[in-house]
């Protein structure tokens, strides 16, 4: 990975708890969707963030009250960041009407009005120009809040990203473009799909800055993340940063990754994990012992299950919602 290295930053217990409880709750909730997948209790598809937690985790840490968030699919991660509840997004993924979005629009299709979370979405590259057209609004209405757009290193070949580079770019924008770049677009890696090594870059035909960031390194991205923030609010136009990861996991539940090794995974497993890396430097910090992060993982962990428990309880949505949150009522 060619990357920027990050500015030195001030690792405290203040600064490090609250990325590593975040990182962990996300990696536990998805291995439990994963297991109420296999169980049958979670239909259609399902995207697991396991090996990405670090990315979120940093942007959300260095976002500010009204800012906004809107991703693809693979977006259970970016609800539990921003604070969405974990009833609430496990329910939605079994489809009870305890879920975000009333059981009806399940793993691709949760929003949440309250914690500015506007989906989730199916379609690959299709949530960036409703990125820009967020922050667009924001800026429409003069205040300094900033829209963080995700979507991965497949979609950046989709041609809608560019023309919303150059309308954003046009406009001055606040919006910062965050390419989750995985290596694998679905199950082909980058260097097969892409014709540029680093996919930021494609922003200077546009004039948009941007930056390369070591995705397995919660610090790291979120002092890019704050470069991009103070670059959006100062109304500088948009920002790019295009953070490189790791899918621990197949594309989807249906995917056995047949196209890469075992040893690979396991590699950046051993070497890069990003939680592991917070769980060193909270240890060798001596911010707190084996025995205080063991208590932590028993209390996520208590959270997750209720969460599946709380899934299972809510009931179905009634025939009847079918035909509801069809309309917007333009008169409320």
């Amino acid at each position: 990975m060619t990357v920027k290295k990050p500015k030195k930053i001030s690792v405290s217990k203040n600064d490090l708890m609250p990325l590593y409880r975040k990182m962990l709750l996300i990696r536990r909730f998805e291995e439990k969707a994963g297991q109420l997948y296999g169980m049958g209790l979670i239909g259609g598809f399902c995207h697991l963030y396991i090996g990405q937690e670090a990315v979120v985790v940093g942007l959300e840490a260095a976002a500010g009250e009204g800012d906004k968030r809107v991703t693809s699919y693979r977006d259970h991660g970016h609800m539990l960041a921003c604070g969405m509840d974990a009833n609430g997004v496990m329910a939605e993924l079994t489809g009870r009407s305890g879920g975000y979005s009333k059981g009806k629009g399940g793993s691709m299709h949760m929003f949440s009005k309250e914690k500015h979370f506007y989906g989730g979405h199916g379609i690959v590259g299709a949530q960036v120009p409703i990125g820009a057209g967020l922050a667009f609004a924001d800026k429409y209405k003069g205040n300094d809040n900033v829209t963080f757009t995700y979507f991965g290193d497949g979609a950046a070949n989709q041609g809608q990203v560019y023309e919303t580079f150059n309308m954003a770019a046009l406009w001055d924008l606040p919006v910062i473009f965050v390419i989750e770049n995985n290596q694998y677009a679905m199950g082909t890696s980058q260097q097969r799909s892409t014709s540029s090594a680093e996919i930021y870059e494609r922003g200077h035909a546009f004039g948009i800055p941007g930056e390369a960031v070591d995705g397995m390194d919660v610090l790291a991205v979120k002092a890019a993340g704050q470069t991009a923030v103070k670059h959006c609010r100062s109304g500088k136009g948009p920002y790019i940063l295009e953070i490189k990861t790791y899918r621990y996991r197949g594309h989807s539940m249906s995917d056995p990754a047949k196209y890469r090794t075992r040893e690979e995974v396991q590699k950046i497993r051993e070497e890069k994990d990003a939680i592991q890396h917070i769980r060193d430097l909270l240890l060798t910090g001596e911010h707190c012992s084996e025995d205080d992060l063991k208590l932590i993982d028993k209390e996520i962990k208590e959270i997750v299950n209720k969460s599946a428990d709380f899934a299972k309880e809510s009931p179905e949505p009634a025939s009847e919602d079918l035909w509801t949150d069809i309309y917007a009522d333009l008169e409320a």
